[in-house]
C-alpha cells in the first residue's frame, strides 16, 4: 500500500511543537542536573570538622541522561515525520526510524533513572534493578505473546514490544524500589514511561497504515512526559523523603509464574514456539539466572558479614569481664553469656530458667525486685543496681548490674542485664575508708571517725579527752621509735579499758579521746579507770617509762555539734592540766564563758594595731641599794571596746596562736623605742625592758628588726633591754641562744623574766646569753604555814648571778618584808607594787620627779 503524504501544514506544526517541546524540556532537565551538580555534599575535613566535598558528576548524571533521552525521542519523531512528509520513504521506514529512536531513548531513560539520587545505593543495586525490570517485562511480554495468537512475527513489532516491555518494567521497578527521593523517582519514571509509550505508539502507527494521524497526540505525550520527568528531577533537590527499600519482595515470582503457566498452556494446546517466543524465553532465563547469581552472591556476602559479626560478638562476650543475662517479663533468666562460668562460676544449670532475684542476697532482694519491676512498668534510662549475688561456689559477691530494657527490639525482646564483679573495688573502697578513719600508728579511730561517732551519739553520752603528761620528754630522751612504742601500748590499754560500745580514738601526738554512751557516773568511773591504766609503768627494752595522764570530760547534752563537744572537752582538759597530774575535770559554764571570751579575742585581734587600740604602761625598776629608779618595764595593754583594758597575759597567747604575735611585738618595740627617745630628750637616763614573744624570738630577722628600730628612733642600744620568759625559750634552746646572741651583738641587753616559774634549771643560766634575770616572788616568799626568812633559794640565785656576771631583779615586791629578804640576799634591783603599779608614761614621769 502506498503512503499518502502528510499535509505540509500538519507536518510543519507537528515538527514545530515537537522541536519546541523537546528543546524546552531538555533545557529544563539540564537545569536541575546542573543544580544537583553544584550542590555540595557533606563530608569531613582533616581536623574532623564538616566541609563541603568537591563537586561530583555522579548525582547529576541521572537528570542529564533523562534530558538526553528526551532529546533522542524528540529527534527520532521529528526525523520520522520529516522523512515521511518529504515523500522519501514509506511508513515502515519511518517506523524503523522511530524504533531506533525508541531504542536509544529507552537506553538513556533507563540509564538516567538508575543514576538518579536515591534510586539505587550502588552499582550492584543498579544492575539488580535492571535485571528485575528486564525479567518482569520480558516475562509479561512472553506471556502476552503466547496467549495472543495471530500477531505475526514481524521484527519491528517484536522489537518495539520488547523495548517497551523492558523499558516500562525497569522504570516501574526503579521508581518503586527507590531507597530515597521516592516521590521524585516515581515522577521521573512516569515521565519516562509516557515518553516511551508515545514513541512506541508512533512507531506502531507508522507501521500499521502509514498514516501518522496520531502525530499531534504523540507530540503532546512527548511533551507532557518530559515535563513530568523535569518535575521529578526538581523534587530530587528538595530533600530526601526516605522510604523503606522493597528489594526483599519477590516481584519476579508473579510474572515468571505467569510465563510458566502460559508456556504450559501453549504446550497443552499443541502449539509450537516461534522464534520470538524462544528468544523471549531465553532472555527470561538469562535474566533469572543472572538475578539468582547476584542473589547467591548477596547471600554469601551477607553470610560472611553475619559470620564476622558473630565472631566479633563472641569475642567481645567471651573477653568481657561483664556477665550478660536476658530476663523475660517474669524476671526469669532465659540466657546468660558463657563468661559467667569464668567470672562467677555460674553454669547454665544454676541460672537459666530461674528467677534472677533468687541469685540476690536476701537483704538486697526486695530492692532489686522493685527496681526491675519499675523498669518493666515503663520506659526508663538504663538503670544501675548494686547488690550481692551468690556465685557458683556459694559465696556472696559485690556486684553492679546495668539493666537495659530491650523488649521493643524484636531480635532481643528481653531485659538485658550486664553484671560486673566489683568486689575488689568495694574492698579497696572499704580499705581506703578504714585508712581515712583510722590512726595509722595505733590502729585507733582518728579524729574524723570520732567526730562522726560523737555526732551520732548526740544529744546523749559524753566525750573524754586524755593527755599523757611527760610524753614529750620520752621522745627527747629515748627517740621517736620509743615514743611510738609508748603510744601503741597506751592505745592497747585504751582498747582494754573501754566498754565494747565505746570508741577510743587518737587525736594526735599524745592526746587520745573516748566517745561513750554511759551516764555521768559511769563516765567518771571510766575516766578514773583509764587514768590508772595509763599511769602504770611502760616497760621498754631500754628501760621503763613512767607517765601520768589527765582527763577532760564534756557531756554531749547541750552541745551544738561534734566539734563543739570536742572543744568543750579540750577546755576541760586544759583546766585539768592546771590542776596537776592525774586530774579529771568536767566542762561547766565557767569554761563556756572563757570559751566565748577567747572567741571574742580571736575575732577582734585582727587589725588591733591598725585601729590603735594598743597601749604601753610602765612599771619602775629601782636600785635597792641607792633607792632611785634606774629603769622601767614596758607592759602591753589592749583597750578592748567591750571587754575593757586587757593585759598581755590574757591576749598574747591568743595572738601567738593566730599568727599576730610578730606584728604586735614589732609595734611594741617601736613604741618603746619612741618612748626611750622622748626620755632622752628630757635627760632621763633610764633603760627600758621590752618583752619579746616566742614567735619573735624564733624569727631569723630579729636582730635586723631591733637594729632598724634603734636606728629609726636614734636610741642607744644599751638603753634597750629585750626580755624573754622561760616559756618563750621553747624546746629549741640552741636557736634561742643564737637569736639572743645576735641581739647582744648590737649592744642591746637581754633579760630572762619570771625565773623560777618554769623548768629552766640554775645550770642553764650559764648557757643563756642574758644580762639580767628577773626572779619570781616564789623564790623569796615562804609558803603558807611556814615561818622564818626564805633566803636560801634567793641567795643561791643571787650568788650564781654574781659568779656568771648576771644582775638579779627581784620581781613582785609588795611588802617591806619582801624587800628585807632580797636586800639581805644581796639582790641589786627590785620591782613591784611596793614601788609602783604599771602606769602611763606621764604618771611614771611624775614618779621620777618625786624619786630622783
Amino acid at each position: 500500500m502506498s503512503v499518502e503524504p502528510v499535509p505540509p501544514l500538519t507536518a510543519a506544526l507537528s515538527c514545530a511543537v515537537l522541536c519546541a517541546g523537546v528543546a524546552g524540556v531538555a533545557a529544563l532537565l539540564v537545569s536541575p542536573a546542573l543544580a544537583i551538580h553544584r550542590e555540595p555534599a557533606p563530608g569531613l575535613d582533616q581536623q574532623g570538622g564538616a566541609r563541603p566535598q568537591d563537586h561530583s558528576f555522579g548525582p547529576c548524571r541521572g537528570a542529564g541522561f533523562l534530558g538526553l533521552a528526551v532529546l533522542a525521542a524528540g529527534t527520532a519523531v521529528v526525523a520520522a515525520v520529516a522523512v515521511v512528509a518529504d515523500g522519501q520513504a514509506t511508513g515502515p521506514a519511518g517506523a524503523r526510524v522511530l524504533t531506533g529512536g525508541l531504542l536509544a531513548a529507552t537506553a538513556l531513560f533507563v540509564l538516567g533513572l538508575l543514576l538518579l539520587p536515591g534510586a539505587a545505593p550502588g552499582p550492584l543495586a543498579r544492575l539488580r534493578r535492571l535485571l528485575d525490570g528486564l525479567g518482569v517485562g520480558v516475562s509479561l511480554l512472553f506471556t502476552v505473546w503466547l496467549l495472543t495468537p495471530g500477531h505475526g512475527t514481524g521484527a519491528l513489532p517484536a522489537t518495539v514490544a520488547l523495548l517497551l516491555a523492558a523499558g516500562l518494567s525497569i522504570a516501574v521497578v526503579t521508581g518503586l524500589r527507590a531507597v530515597r527521593y521516592r516521590r521524585a523517582s516515581l515522577a521521573c519514571s512516569g515521565g519516562a514511561m509516557l515518553s516511551m509509550l508515545g514513541l512506541a505508539g508512533m512507531a506502531l502507527a507508522f507501521l500499521g497504515n502509514g498514516q501518522p494521524a496520531g502525530l499531534p497526540v504523540a507530540a503532546g505525550a512527548m511533551v507532557f512526559g518530559p515535563v513530568l520527568s523535569w518535575t521529578g528531577a526538581r523534587w530530587a533537590g528538595t530533600g530526601p523523603d526516605d522510604a523503606d527499600d522493597s528489594s526483599g519482595y519477590p516481584i519476579l515470582a508473579v510474572p515468571v509464574g505467569a510465563a510458566l503457566l502460559a508456556a504450559g498452556y501453549h504446550l497443552l494446546r499443541g502449539r509450537s514456539f516461534d522464534d520470538v517466543s524462544i528468544g523471549l524465553g531465553f532472555v527470561v532465563v538469562v535474566a533469572l539466572a543472572a538475578r539468582e547469581a547476584f542473589a547467591v552472591a548477596d547471600i554469601r556476602r551477607y553470610a560472611r558479614r553475619v559470620a564476622v559479626q558473630g565472631a566479633h560478638f563472641r569475642s567481645l562476650v567471651s573477653g568481657s569481664s561483664d556477665v550478660a543475662m536476658m530476663l523475660d517479663a517474669d524476671l526469669v533468666v532465659r540466657w546468660q553469656s558463657p563468661v559467667a562460668a569464668r567470672q562467677l562460676g555460674l553454669s547454665d544449670q544454676d541460672v537459666v530458667d530461674r528467677p534472677f532475684v533468687a541469685l540476690v542476697h536476701p537483704d538486697d532482694a526486695d530492692a532489686v525486685r522493685e527496681r526491675l519491676v519499675a523498669i518493666l512498668a515503663g520506659p526508663q534510662r538504663p538503670a544501675l543496681i548494686a547488690a550481692r549475688l551468690r556465685d557458683g561456689f556459694g559465696r556472696w559477691r559485690d556486684t553492679e548490674s546495668t539493666v537495659d530494657d530491650q523488649r521493643s527490639v524484636p531480635e532481643v525482646g528481653a531485659l538485658v542485664v550486664h553484671v560486673r564483679d566489683v568486689g575488689e573495688r568495694r574492698e579497696l573502697e572499704r580499705s581506703l575508708d578504714r585508712m581515712a578513719r583510722t590512726d595509722q600508728l595505733t590502729g585507733l579511730a582518728n579524729r574524723h571517725q570520732l567526730t562522726g561517732t560523737v555526732a551520732a551519739l548526740l544529744p546523749g553520752g559524753a566525750v573524754l579527752v586524755i593527755d599523757l603528761d611527760g610524753f614529750t620528754a620520752v621522745n627527747d630522751l629515748h627517740g621517736q621509735e620509743v615514743g611510738d612504742a609508748v603510744l601503741v601500748e597506751a592505745a592497747r590499754r585504751l582498747r582494754t579499758g573501754v566498754d565494747p560500745a565505746d570508741l577510743p580514738a587518737r587525736l594526735g601526738a599524745d592526746e587520745f579521746a573516748v566517745a561513750t554512751q554511759g551516764p555521768p557516773v559511769r563516765t567518771f568511773a571510766l575516766a578514773s579507770r583509764l587514768l590508772t591504766m595509763l599511769s602504770e609503768p611502760y616497760p621498754l627494752p631500754d628501760g621503763t617509762v613512767h607517765l601520768t595522764a589527765c582527763v577532760g570530760i564534756a557531756e554531749l547534752a547541750g552541745a551544738a555539734g561534734a566539734g563543739d563537744a570536742l572543744s568543750r572537752a579540750m577546755l576541760a582538759l586544759r583546766r585539768a592540766r592546771h590542776g596537776g597530774r592525774g586530774s579529771i575535770e568536767w566542762y561547766d559554764e565557767a569554761l563556756e564563758a572563757a570559751l566565748l571570751r577567747r572567741m571574742t579575742l580571736e575575732q577582734d585581734l585582727a587589725g588591733v594595731v591598725t585601729r590603735g587600740e594598743l597601749d604601753l604602761v610602765y612599771q619602775p625598776i629601782l636600785d635597792l641599794v641607792e633607792g632611785h629608779p634606774v629603769g622601767a618595764e614596758a607592759l602591753l595593754r589592749w583597750r578592748h571596746p567591750t571587754l575593757g583594758s586587757l593585759s598581755a597575759a590574757e591576749f598574747a597567747p591568743v595572738a601567738d596562736e593566730i599568727g599576730l604575735a610578730g606584728e604586735i611585738g614589732e609595734w611594741v618595740l617601736h613604741r618603746a623605742c619612741r618612748q626611750l627617745a622622748s626620755w632622752r630628750r628630757d635627760r632621763r637616763e633610764l633603760w627600758l625592758a621590752v618583752h619579746v614573744a616566742g614567735a619573735q624570738l624564733a624569727a631569723p630577722d630579729l636582730g635586723t628588726t631591733v637594729g632598724a628600730a634603734l636606728d629609726l628612733h636614734r636610741v642607744p642600744a644599751e638603753r634597750l633591754v629585750l626580755a624573754v620568759t622561760e616559756e618563750a625559750l621553747g624546746g629549741d634552746t640552741a636557736q634561742a641562744v643564737a637569736r639572743l646572741t645576735q641581739v647582744r651583738a648590737l649592744g642591746v641587753r637581754t633579760a630572762l623574766t619570771r625565773f623560777g616559774t618554769g623548768s629552766t634549771p640554775l645550770a642553764d643560766l650559764r648557757r643563756l646569753p642574758v644580762d639580767l634575770v628577773k626572779v619570781d616572788r616564789t623564790l623569796f616568799t615562804e609558803p603558807a604555814g611556814r615561818r622564818g626568812p626564805a633566803t636560801p633559794i634567793i641567795e643561791a640565785v643571787v650568788e650564781l648571778g654574781h659568779r656568771i656576771g648576771v644582775d638579779i631583779i627581784a620581781g613582785g615586791l609588795e611588802a617591806e618584808a619582801h624587800l628585807d629578804v632580797v636586800r639581805a640576799a644581796g639582790c641589786r634591783f627590785g620591782q613591784g607594787y611596793l614601788f609602783g603599779r604599771p602606769v602611763p608614761p606621764e604618771h611614771l614621769e611624775a614618779f621620777l620627779e618625786t624619786h630622783p
